[in-house]
């Protein structure tokens, strides 16, 4: 990754802090490709003792993994302490008192570049639209890698590189400054994992374009799921007036029906990690040892 697209994580933390009580009201797409994500699990026969919800926001895909899988220990993981705290609210405190509930939702509030947990203490990790806030996948995975038990499942979705391609394209006419994020190719996902000891990774993809009436509410949308734009290369200060009017009249020029696109490309995959490796010894390696 070049250095201008490396995220600032203590602009990041600060930007998702902000956002936390406006998070909710403004994620209309991610609680949709969270329902799909969702939806894949169906295709899974798979009992997780434990689950970790890397990256959990408010709280909206460690609710429903409680309702899906009762009995497994919940672990909701989040760069944000404000939003572990509007997460909160959705596990009822008179749960621990129901003689047949015994599961309580641990909240940690960390980066998932390097995770506060024990080697192959967690049976599947769950992440929706989290990863694109990694400066190091190959780490990332790693990480998780380390996590999950023997044949654990790690699910996930994350951007593409066509996330706000237009946004993109109207700003670099603009200026010379880094506006949009880098956001990885799903083949080079599925490398990464392969790399890092994950099995024949399942991977698929598809656009999903949100139409606004003007393009102040793309970046208002943006800006109230904490999405700001934290990358290394970014324009210090505000963005003047004359270069703002000359994004919006580029934009301008995309409008169809009545109204302006913004696209979304999203990567879904799930892969399981391998066992460790086992030396094997040959004949000929045996017919070394005994000759020694």
């Amino acid at each position: 990754m070049k250095t201008d697209y490396f995220l600032d994580k203590r602009l990041l933390r600060k930007a998702f802090e902000h956002a936390a009580t406006s998070y909710d009201q403004a994620a209309v797409l991610q609680r949709e490709i969270s329902d799909r994500m969702f939806a894949r699990l169906d295709y899974i026969k798979y009992l997780p003792d434990s689950i970790l919800d890397a990256g959990s926001g408010t709280g909206y895909g460690t609710q429903k993994l409680g309702k899906r899988y009762p009995n497994s220990r919940l672990m909701a993981l989040d760069i944000a302490w404000a939003m572990l705290q509007q997460a909160k609210p959705f596990e009822p405190w008179w749960y621990r008192f129901w003689p047949f509930y015994s599961r309580q939702t641990q909240y940690v509030c960390a980066d998932i570049e390097c995770l506060p947990v024990k080697d192959e203490s967690v049976g599947m990790v769950w992440s929706n639209l989290a990863l694109q806030w990694c400066n190091d996948l190959d780490r990332t995975f790693r990480e998780i890698n380390r996590v999950l038990t023997t044949d654990g499942l790690f699910m996930f979705s994350t951007f593409g590189p066509d996330t706000l391609k237009e946004l993109r394209h109207v700003f670099e006419t603009a200026d010379t400054f880094v506006h949009v994020n880098q956001f990885i190719d799903m083949h080079d996902i599925g490398d990464l994992l392969v790399h890092n000891r994950f099995a024949t990774p399942v991977m698929d993809m598809e656009y999903i374009t949100v139409t606004y009436d003007e393009v102040i509410g793309i970046m208002h949308d943006l800006k109230s799921i904490g999405a700001h734009n934290v990358a290394k290369g970014r324009q210090r200060g505000l963005t003047g007036k004359t270069k703002w009017q000359r994004v919006v009249d580029q934009y301008e020029t995309m409008r169809s029906n009545g109204k302006l696109p913004a696209t979304f490309e999203v990567i879904y995959g799930h892969a399981w990690k391998l066992p460790p490796k086992q030396s094997v010894i040959t004949p000929e390696i045996r017919k070394q040892i005994l000759m020694n």
